[in-house]
């Protein structure tokens, strides 16, 4: 066990000096006067479906020279981020004005084809001495106009840029177009388009180390802090009623039902034993289907491992904005290291649970949350083939990723279920079992599994719901998510109130004489997956603007994977909680 705790450290460890090396060696460049900045063009797409994205020379703009392509790490890759050389010059304090870029011929269907994109609010991303800049391709007339047969569509053709240095660096830069120099592409004709720009300079103060913040600054707005706080007090209201729920009426009933029990024994050796005493010989009983139980176990604890070196690794300041390949490499980077976590705690458990085929159960384990993001995977990466969308990996990162599957996941996987199969831990029962399983008297509606579920998944839900809006901004839109303190204690209140309602409906259960308890406590603990994927549906029908089907697919196929990764996180952190409780109470009975 001790080498288990040695290499998670040594996981956070390396996951850190790594993340943290793509940070530092982001661009820490100085300039002399008429060096050349790198200018990145990324990408181009609609500006209300962040998952469609394209390359930005599969639009019919033209080059100044030979499209030279930026190597990427696997972060930006999977972030869909394809860097090529744009056809703007920059020159470190070199003024421009009204610069030609380039010229083209556009043919009909190169006017047609950017004629939707204005139609669609497409903007194209640039960077600039990895300083990220945007704006839109062109505009859509409609004054006076009712019929949209009888809309305007312009191309713009001149961008202005804005640029801060400080001495020797690059501070800032922004974009504006000139709503006066524009083509119209309202007809399918050929058109002969000159590009040009405009580069300005002035000098700022603001220091390099400071550059970034302009761009976290939306989230860290007063009125955006109020809404964080006040989802921050609501999930504090909601925890401290559950805790005072469970105080003065759980632990009452607990205090009762020990001093009733204790004077049955001392009166009445022959009383008939009611309550959650009465289930002692069964409560024990290992549960249905253990081998996919502590399968589930073993992937939840990973998972829940995986977020918290997340959560160490933002709180430490390493994603910053605009920097989301870090992001990526640190999730596949860490999953596969922490899939040890994974393998040991299904085998150790499902030892435990006296199981013999610890192999399948490991083979299980490996695959309940791999397997189907793998498939969602090959869907949705099969649909970006077909739109040619950036979203589509190259078949190289899907054998780099394939390669750290084979070579990092699955030995670690394999190694952490042989550690803990020789673990030769016993699971710890207070009670003896009995030979035959006592049968479970009929019991209300409300008692059933999907109605607890769904008591127990909505108070945990209705403690992060606000901050979901902001999550999904930002991972579904263009705000920037920063305030990671926030988003850690919420995640706390998460856990919390989580594990309260679970032991709250088990005691629930056990006093209705229902001693199978083991799936009910996981169902319920992970039930709150299920309440943010209802979530999804709201946010895209009512909160966001995103259509079409590659996006569409695109939202609901993640957001399916990731409430299935809350489910099993928060199942697993239900059921320890519950076993915790179960233990506790039956320890602090006499039981024959």
């Amino acid at each position: 066990m001790e080498k288990i705790r040695a290499w998670v450290v040594a996981v956070a460890i390396l996951a850190l000096s790594g993340v943290t090396q793509v940070r530092s060696s982001a661009s820490d460049h100085r300039y002399k006067d008429r060096d050349e900045v790198p200018l990145y063009a990324n990408k181009v797409g609609p500006f209300h479906n962040p998952s469609e994205t394209y390359r930005y020379f599969d639009f019919p703009f033209c080059s100044s020279g030979p499209v030279k392509e930026k190597k990427e790490a696997l972060g930006e890759l999977l972030n869909g981020d394809r860097l090529v050389s744009a056809p703007y010059k920059l020159d470190f304090l070199t003024y421009k004005n009204s610069e030609i870029a380039c010229k083209k011929k556009l043919k009909k269907e190169e006017v047609a084809k950017f004629r939707d994109a204005v139609s669609k609010d497409y903007y194209f991303q640039m960077y600039y001495d990895d300083l990220p800049i945007w704006g839109f391709l062109g505009k859509v007339d409609k004054e006076g106009k009712t019929d949209p047969s009888e809309y305007k569509y312009y191309l713009f053709k001149h961008l202005i840029f804005e640029v801060s240095y400080n001495k020797d660096r690059v501070i800032e830069i922004n974009v504006r177009t000139d709503p006066t120099a524009v083509v119209d592409v309202t007809e399918d004709e050929e058109i002969k388009v000159e590009f040009t720009y405009t580069v300005k300079w002035k000098e700022t103060e603001t220091s390099f180390d400071d550059r970034m913040k302009k761009y976290s600054q939306s989230s860290s707005l007063p009125h955006h802090l109020e809404i964080h706080w006040f989802s921050i007090v609501n999930s504090c209201v909601t925890v401290l009623l559950l805790t005072g729920f469970l105080a003065t009426i759980l632990m009452r009933v607990l205090k009762n039902d020990f001093v009733k029990y204790a004077h049955d024994e001392e009166s009445a050796e022959d009383q008939e034993e009611t309550g959650w005493k009465y289930i002692h010989g069964d409560v024990f009983r290992y549960p249905k289907h253990k081998s996919l139980f502590a399968a589930a176990l073993g992937s939840g604890t990973q998972l829940f491992t995986l977020a918290t070196f997340i959560f160490i690794l933002a709180l430490v300041g390493v994603f910053y904005p605009y920097n989301r390949g870090a992001l990526f490499t640190a999730l596949v980077v860490i999953y596969a290291l922490t899939s040890g976590i994974a393998g040991y705690t299904a085998a150790s458990f499902y030892c435990q649970l006296e199981g013999t085929n610890w192999v399948r159960n490991l083979l299980l384990t490996g695959s309940l949350f791999c397997g189907p993001l793998f498939l969602t995977f090959c869907f949705l990466n099969t649909v970006a083939i077909v739109y040619k969308a950036t979203a589509a990996l190259p078949f190289g990162t899907i054998v780099v990723i394939f390669l750290i599957w084979a070579l990092v996941t699955s030995p670690l996987l394999v190694l952490g279920g042989i550690a803990g199969k020789n673990s030769k831990a016993e699971f710890q029962a207070p009670c003896r079992t009995t030979k035959y399983p006592r049968e479970i008297p009929p019991l209300p509606w409300y008692r059933k599994t999907l109605p607890q579920m769904a008591m127990a998944g909505f108070l945990p839900f209705s403690a992060i719901y606000i901050e979901l809006y902001y999550i999904f901004a930002s991972v579904w839109g263009h705000k920037i998510y920063t305030i990671y303190s926030i988003l850690f204690i919420v995640f706390i209140i998460l856990l919390i109130v989580t594990a309260f309602i679970t032991v709250a409906l088990t005691y629930f259960q056990l006093a209705a004489e229902d001693h199978e308890w083991w799936w009910r406590s996981f169902l319920c603990g992970g039930s709150t997956g299920l309440f943010i994927y209802a979530y999804c549906l709201y946010y895209y029908y009512a909160r966001s603007d995103m259509s079409g089907f590659m996006q569409t697919s695109f939202f609901f196929g993640y957001m399916a994977c990731i409430c299935y990764g809350f489910f099993l996180m928060l199942g697993a952190v239900g059921f320890r909680a519950a076993l915790f409780f179960v233990r506790h109470i039956y320890h602090s009975i006499k039981c024959e």
